[in-house]
C-alpha cells in the first residue's frame, strides 16, 4: 500500500465506502462486490483482505450488539431465545465448514498473487451469472447444503467471498430475525481464523491503512442503514441483472489483464 499513487488511494477509499454501504444495505456481500474492483486498482488480494478482516470483525460485532440492545426489552427476552443469533446452528455449520475454510486459507497464504486473483476472478463471473440469469444459488437435500458450506468454507478461506453460497443454506434453516446476526456472527469467527493465520505467517496487516480506511467503511456502513429498506425493496431480478453485469466484465477485465 505503501508505494501506491494519490489516485489509487482515492479509488481505494471510494472502493471501501462502497464496501460498507453494501454490507449494510444488503446484508451480504461487502466483500464480492468491492474485491474485484480493489483488484484492478492493485492486483494483490493479500494487500486487501487484511483490511476488509478488520473492517468484517468491526461492524459485525457492532451490528449484532446494536441489535441485541434493541431486543433486550423485558417484553421481548423470552421471544428473542437467547438473542438474535441461533449459536446451535451455527456450530453446525462450523464444524462442516472448519476444515475447508483451513484449507483456503493456506491457499491464500502459500499461492502466488497472480494466481489467488485469478481464483477470484473466476468465482466472483460465476456470482455474476447467477445474477444475470436470476438463478440463485439453492439447496433442496442436506447433501447439497453440506457441498454449498464446504465450497463457501474454502472461498471464504481464500478470499471471504463465499457469502452467496453459505446464505443459499442458512436462509432455508433460520428465521429471518435470526438471519442476518447469525450470518455476521458466522463472519466474525470466520475472519478471526484468517486474521490468526495472517499473523502466524506475517502478512503485513496494513495497521496504519485503517486509520483512514475504517472511517470511510463507516461512512458507506451509515449510509447503508439508512437505505437499508429501500435497498430490499430494490431487490429485483433488474437490479441484480445490472449488478451481475458489471461484476462479469469487472471479472473478464482482470482475468484478461493476468493472462496477459
Amino acid at each position: 500500500m505503501a508505494d501506491l499513487s494519490l489516485l489509487q488511494y482515492v479509488l481505494i477509499g471510494l472502493i471501501f465506502i462502497w464496501s460498507g454501504f453494501v454490507r449494510s444495505g444488503l446484508g451480504f456481500g461487502g466483500a464480492v462486490l468491492s474485491l474485484p474492483f480493489l483488484l484492478l486498482v492493485h492486483n494483490d488480494p493479500l494487500v486487501y483482505l487484511p483490511l476488509i478482516s478488520v473492517h468484517l470483525l468491526v461492524f459485525s460485532s457492532l451490528t449484532i450488539l446494536m441489535n441485541n440492545r434493541k431486543q433486550a426489552a423485558p417484553a421481548e427476552v423470552s421471544a428473542s431465545a437467547g438473542g438474535t443469533v441461533d449459536w446451535v446452528y451455527l456450530r453446525r455449520i462450523l464444524a462442516i465448514m472448519i476444515v475447508p475454510k483451513l484449507i483456503g486459507v493456506f491457499g491464500l497464504i502459500t499461492l502466488p498473487a497472480q494466481v489467488m486473483s485469478g481464483i477470484i476472478f473466476a468465482i466472483v463471473s460465476v456470482y455474476s451469472l447467477s445474477y444475470i440469469f436470476n438463478r440463485p444459488f439453492r439447496s433442496n437435500s442436506k447433501a447439497v447444503d453440506t457441498v454449498f458450506l464446504m465450497l463457501g468454507g474454502y472461498i471464504s478461506g481464500t478470499s471471504l467471498i463465499g457469502a452467496p453460497l453459505i446464505i443459499a443454506v442458512a436462509a432455508q434453516h433460520l428465521p429471518k430475525e435470526k438471519l442476518r446476526d447469525t450470518l455476521f456472527a458466522l463472519w466474525f469467527i470466520l475472519v478471526t481464523i484468517k486474521m490468526g493465520a495472517f499473523v502466524w505467517a506475517e502478512v503485513d496487516l496494513q495497521l496504519i491503512h485503517h486509520l483512514w480506511l475504517l472511517p470511510c467503511a463507516a461512512i458507506g456502513h451509515v449510509i447503508g442503514l439508512r437505505f437499508h429498506e429501500r435497498m430490499l425493496q430494490a431487490e429485483t431480478p433488474i437490479f441484480f441483472r445490472v449488478l451481475g453485469s458489471i461484476l462479469l466484465v469487472i471479472s473478464c477485465v482482470g482475468l484478461w489483464n493476468g493472462l496477459t
